[in-house]
């Protein structure tokens, strides 16, 4: 049969491997950096080993090279299996548990007698790299599902039989490297030195399937790469990552805490809520200058509302539910229901059509506390959550609307970012025909909006297909921020209508939107971004007055006032410290102006002006310092049409 690849045909004899049929298409050069292929079969598409042989039905091989997105993530799932593999020759006692490819890299979960820690690095690091030097192959083996329980039983393997248990299948299929079989799907690299670049980076306990009532596994981070270069680019966007934790700097800067009285959930110290504050005001004025409506909902609503919109079947595993009186209710994980509510408060004309209603909501969600993670993963978080409704041949200017909306706040914190189109999930409601409604907008406006997307198969809402938005920050981590999701479906269940021109009653679109996602989990990212320096309009002190003897305290206060006044964030140091250590303590917490005030500066009427860069812009009288920080903070909203407001 002939087999399609990178453009030309190629034969594939009669259960010739994907090795064979590869290497009469590929260069020596190309073919010695292939981990594996993509295979066109039957109208779908599946990953094979370079061993396996070339199915019948098929009729297109794509390479997957080692520094491919595809190939990373099989030389990172077999790394995991290299790993495991060393620890179970340093340690026969550990039990292996499951030991997926993540983002950037992998973990593997050991029951062992005592916690693994960085202590073990070296040890296991240095039998992986035998194991890797060896390049010993990747095998795979189909066994019926029995055979293979009694195979892990006989090894006292439990966490893999209890996961065989689990598999509705006659057959299972099992991978071997050296002396090390796991229970695994696959596919693999061809051999273990592809899997020779790589790193263990830290540890971390978890409990076994997620669960807090299983026992708490020692689990093992690492990564691993193509090459060396590549590694040592991670490593060092992993130690800058570090210096930038804004668990770290929050504490250091005091805007926030986390206390046992309400785990999950933010303390928002004074400075910290400044910074929330001006965020919110900001985002508040931006969109009422863009037709939104401010709209409030309630905290509960009742479990039948949430029957009623789907969530009850297919997030109820997320949300947390009371009791008041005889009835249960459901705290809010999310505002659409409340929206859709408020839509239907009053009789709709398609002149009123589009509304859109705007709320800062305060939601809950249940997160394990084995995955909460500073301001980035919280169970109570506040969303800039917006709801369109428009009549349909309004979508797509409302959705290219969001999308100029989502670039001019990324450009003015100076995030790029990378769009997907998620499509329907396997548990999803609403019928073909809407699916593919509001999928076919979602993609026509990306593309008339010039941005180049990916498709997120099956990784939409369950109500409907979405953007999704990963920006990027200063050291190139990715992160989920904004989406747009288009919505035919909970319309229909909340019976939302409007009277058209013809004085017929019509189904609205329901666009659901967040631009910055969780409040907290921004403030979090703007935090890392920035390494604590937020920009000047953000920051909440912009200016410190440092008095250098207590001769000038009174003329600190007065500037202080003066500055206030003017607009600005000003405080006034007059402790009876040094003039260096004030300094050093200013520049700790990423003061933007540091306005030193002696004698020579009373006498003139000024300050000596330092930036928290280092620059020293010399004597300023206060009215040259107000207009200095009115023009820093106005500077990133010259383009994309914001405006950064004093008042």
């Amino acid at each position: 049969m002939d087999v399609r690849v990178e453009g030309q045909m190629v034969d594939a004899g009669a259960g010739e491997s994907v090795e064979v049929v590869l290497r009469k298409a590929l260069s020596g050069k190309k073919f010695r950096a292939l981990v594996a292929a993509s295979a066109v079969c039957d109208q779908q598409t599946v990953m094979l080993d370079l061993n396996a042989p070339v199915p019948p039905s098929c009729v297109e091989l794509t390479p997957v090279y080692a520094d491919s997105r595809e190939g990373l993530g099989l030389i990172r799932h077999s790394a995991a299996h290299v790993m495991a593999c060393a620890v179970k020759r340093l340690f026969p006692e550990a039990k292996v548990a499951i030991g997926p490819a993540i983002e950037n890299g992998f973990y593997y979960d050991f029951d062992v007698p005592r916690p693994f820690s960085a202590e073990d690095f070296p040890a296991i690091e240095e039998e992986m790299r035998k194991i890797t030097a060896a390049r010993l192959p990747f095998s795979r083996e189909i066994l019926p599902r029995d055979a293979a329980f009694q195979h892990f039983r006989a090894a006292k393997e439990n966490y893999k039989t209890e996961i065989i248990e689990s598999i509705d299948a006659d057959t299972v299929s099992l991978y071997s490297c050296g002396d090390f079989t796991d229970l695994c799907r696959g596919p693999h690299i061809p051999h273990t030195g592809f899997a020779s670049t790589v790193k263990l980076i830290s540890v971390a306990g978890a409990y076994w399937r997620g669960d807090e009532k299983n026992k708490i596994l020692s689990r093992v981070y690492g990564t691993a790469f193509a090459d060396e270069r590549a590694l040592a680019a991670c490593l060092k966007q992993q130690e800058e990552a570090k210096r930038r934790d804004h668990r770290k700097l929050g504490r250091e800067l005091k805007l926030f805490a986390f206390k046992d009285a309400a785990p999950g959930m933010v303390f928002w110290l004074p400075k910290g809520m400044f910074v929330r504050s001006i965020l919110e005001d900001f985002w508040r004025k931006e969109h009422l200058k863009r037709d939104y409506d401010m709209v409030q909902g309630p905290q509960l609503l009742r479990v039948e509302t949430w029957q009623k919109s789907g969530h009850y079947d297919h997030y109820c595993e997320n949300m947390y539910f009371t009791g008041i009186e005889e009835g249960a209710y459901g705290i809010k994980p999310m505002n659409c229901i409340a929206h859709m509510l408020i839509y239907k408060n009053d009789l709709r004309s398609y002149r009123d059509l589009p509304q859109r209603y705007f709320e800062l909501g305060v939601v809950h969600r249940q997160e394990k506390s084995g995955v909460l993670h500073g301001l980035l993963r919280v169970r109570q978080f506040t969303q800039d959550d917006a709801h369109i409704f428009c009549a349909p041949e309004q979508l797509e200017g409302e959705i290219l609307s969001v999308i100029h909306l989502i670039r001019n706040l990324m450009g003015l914190f100076g995030f790029n970012f990378k769009v997907a189109v998620s499509t329907r999930p396997q548990s999803s409601i609403g019928t073909d025909e809407a699916w593919e409604m509001a999928t076919r907008a979602l993609e026509q406006a990306v593309k008339k909006a010039g941005l180049p997307y990916e498709v997120n198969a099956g990784d939409g809402a369950f109500y409907g297909p979405k953007i999704d938005v990963r920006l990027l920050d200063c050291i190139g981590r990715e992160w989920q921020c904004s989406t747009i999701q288009v919505d035919f479906t909970l319309p229909e269940r909340f019976d939302l209508t409007y009277t058209a021109g013809d004085g017929a009653r019509r189904r609205p679109v329901m666009v659901h939107r967040a631009i910055m996602g969780s409040l907290e989990r921004f403030i979090g990212i703007l935090i890392e971004h920035y390494a604590g320096a937020l920009p000047i309009w953000l920051a909440p002190e912009q200016a410190r007055l440092l008095t250098v003897t207590e001769a000038g305290d009174t003329a600190a206060l007065r500037m202080r006032d003066e500055l206030l006044a003017l607009g600005v964030r000003a405080a006034a140091d007059t402790r009876n410290e040094k003039l260096g250590f004030k300094i050093r303590e200013a520049q700790m917490a990423k003061m933007p102006f540091m306005l030193v005030v002696g004698e020579k500066e009373v006498q003139a009427g000024g300050v000596n002006v330092r930036l928290r860069n280092g620059d020293n812009q010399g004597f300023m009288t206060v009215g040259e310092v107000a207009a200095l920080i009115r023009a820093d903070a106005e500077e990133p909203f010259k383009q994309g049409g914001m405006r950064y407001s004093f008042a």
